[in-house]
């Protein structure tokens, strides 16, 4: 994420100096003190180890394995999914500080375009609701218990019976029929959505990017009517409400995972907001991560019918395969949570919240189904699947526990149990682990790491500053020097500098900010002396000199003029001796 920043800079390191990093990601993701910083378990890759470390005295972050790395802005604008403008804003509500002067000016994106069309949908639909054409929809859906509220909440609208009306309306704001065919508003010169109560579908950072048209009268058509995947609208990459349950998930410190829209916008209804939708009974890689960054605590609430529970026995194995231990609220079958919450009200809802099962127990549980336990085979089979379940449990207690109730419940030794649970651990180490591919990892000779320590000392170090200045540096590499100059002028211009406010500084410098990101990953030292820079500078020299001497080398090789061949030598000879 790219922003341009026009700013009061001093305001916008004011914010971020009241506010400490360590508390802003310890809201988000667990975090373990581990000498002078603190470490966690990265969310921007598939991280099961703590990698993430976190500095409060340089007010940064860095992960040793993706090498994530920034400030307190750029952790919650890649967390959150927001731009810089949100993170500032939300930074400078949480400290005090009015932010309303600071203009940020977002970077055009070629799908600006796309974005602009939905929205445009967007109100025209709502719009369309609240006309006298909008009557019968709207009653139909007081008649559902979504008032008012609700409708502005969750943005509702309606598709009007009409074939080309949206169509019309986008073309005169210079949209063409090949845009809208591609982007799923229209097929050919007409209206994809007729007459259809319309649920507008978001991505992480808000941006409508679809919609989900419902029918409202008995017209033998399909009952909903979802957007094709499109440029900007992947099914599998967004979650419903997503950019909503945010800021709820973090105070409840909990995620409910439900299976469509309705059962979240019923649930809202009674002030239960923490909740996402899948969209469907599938999900993806890219999902898991988006609910992994809501909360680790994720409750599992889909449909009570069978093919909901068989979604919520898919969902979890495959959280439980990735590291997460979910819970499972167990609704009658054949209800939804739309249906129960309109049967059953709020109270009876928040109970089976509270009550939430774990999801080894429910699957356990689940593994009863059809078990004939008259049958000795059958219930040996059944003790089997259940050791194997157990196998998968990292907590050795938790084993322990679910033992001992077998044994008690089926008469069988505790000692019996235990051997095939060790039986089943023991092959689950020997199990062939699968050949990954190891990253290639480019190796930096001693030089370059000089040159990087150099910037690095610059960063943490304002007399290093004036001393490379005096030095006169060649630096190698292009990057290098910008990020050289960058560091200067900073320094010039606000007479102090620190690794946390620069990297708000370089936001729209992405060529340095990668640079960056990878000095910082590396952990060099913090501090120096001048003796030890001198060090430094000697080494960073003598590689300019084996470059001269290399390039000299090739030059001499090509020429043909003995004398001129003489010189080089002696260039050469000199470089060598120190003697340029």
């Amino acid at each position: 994420m790219r922003v341009v920043i026009s700013m009061n800079n001093d305001l916008v390191n004011e914010v971020r100096s009241k506010v400490d990093i360590v508390d802003i990601i310890g809201e988000r993701i667990p975090l373990v003190a581990r000498g002078k910083n603190f470490f966690g378990v990265c969310p921007f890759h598939d991280d099961t180890n703590p990698s993430l470390s976190v500095s409060r005295e340089k007010q940064i972050y860095t992960c040793f394995s993706c090498h994530a790395t920034g400030n307190v802005f750029t952790f919650l604008m890649n967390y959150e999914h927001i731009d810089f403008k949100q993170a500032l804003k939300y930074l400078g509500d949480k400290v005090g500080v009015d932010t309303g002067s600071i203009h940020i000016k977002n970077k055009s994106t070629k799908f600006d375009n796309l974005y602009e069309a939905y929205n445009l949908s967007l109100k025209y639909y709502q719009n369309n609701l609240n006309t006298k054409a909008g009557h019968e929809a709207k009653k139909y859906l007081l008649n559902r218990k979504i008032d008012d509220d609700l409708i502005k909440e969750f943005e509702i609208g309606l598709s009007l019976p009409t074939k080309d009306d949206l169509t019309k309306l986008l073309n005169s704001k210079n949209y063409d029929l090949v845009t809208l065919n591609r982007i799923g508003l229209s097929s050919d010169d007409h209206d994809i959505y007729n007459d259809r109560i319309m649920f507008p579908l978001y991505d992480v950072s808000g941006k409508c990017v679809g919609f989900s048209g419902r029918i409202y009268k008995d017209n033998g058509q399909n009952k909903y009517l979802n957007t094709k995947e499109t440029d900007i609208f992947k099914k599998g990459e967004l979650l419903y409400h997503y950019h909503i349950a945010r800021e709820e998930c973090r105070i409840k410190k909990s995620v409910i995972v439900m299976e469509g829209f309705m059962d979240v916008i019923r649930a809202s209804s009674i002030g239960i907001k923490n909740t996402v939708a899948l969209m469907g009974t599938a999900l993806t890689r890219e999902q898991i991560n988006l609910i992994k960054r809501l909360s680790n605590n994720i409750i599992l609430c889909l449909d009570g019918d069978d093919p909901g529970q068989h979604a919520t026995l898919n969902i979890g194995n495959m959280l439980l395969d990735d590291g997460i231990e979910t819970k499972v609220i167990k609704l009658p079958n054949p209800e939804d949570p739309d249906s129960y919450i309109l049967k059953n009200g709020k109270e009876r809802f928040e109970g089976l919240v509270e009550s939430a099962v774990i999801f080894s127990d429910y699957k356990m549980e689940s593994l009863k189904k059809n078990v004939n336990f008259k049958s000795d085979e059958e219930t040996a089979n059944y003790i089997e699947e259940v050791l194997k379940e157990t196998s998968k449990q990292k907590d050795p207690i938790r084993r322990e526990v679910i033992l001992k109730r077998l044994a008690k419940e089926f008469d069988i030794g505790y000692n019996t149990l235990e051997m095939r649970i060790n039986s089943l651990l023991q092959e689950k180490k020997e199990e062939p682990k699968e050949n990954v591919t190891k990253k290639v990892i480019s190796r930096k000779d001693k030089y370059i790491k000089a040159y990087e320590q150099i910037i690095y000392f610059m960063l943490n170090n304002d007399w290093v500053i004036t001393q490379v200045e005096n030095e006169r540096l060649i630096f190698p590499t292009e990057v290098m020097r910008i990020t050289c100059n960058e560091i200067i002028y900073y320094y010039k211009k606000y007479g102090n500098i620190n690794i946390a406010d620069f990297y708000t500084y370089i936001q729209d410098k992405e060529d340095i900010l990668n640079f960056l990101n990878n000095i910082l990953a590396e952990n060099y030292l913090d501090g120096t002396s001048k003796e030890e820079l001198d060090q430094y500078f000697n080494v960073a020299h003598k590689y300019i000199e084996l470059l001269e001497i290399k390039r000299l080398t090739n030059l001499m090789k090509k020429e043909v003029d003995p004398l001129e061949q003489a010189k080089i030598s002696e260039k050469i000879r000199k470089l060598r001796l120190g003697d340029s």
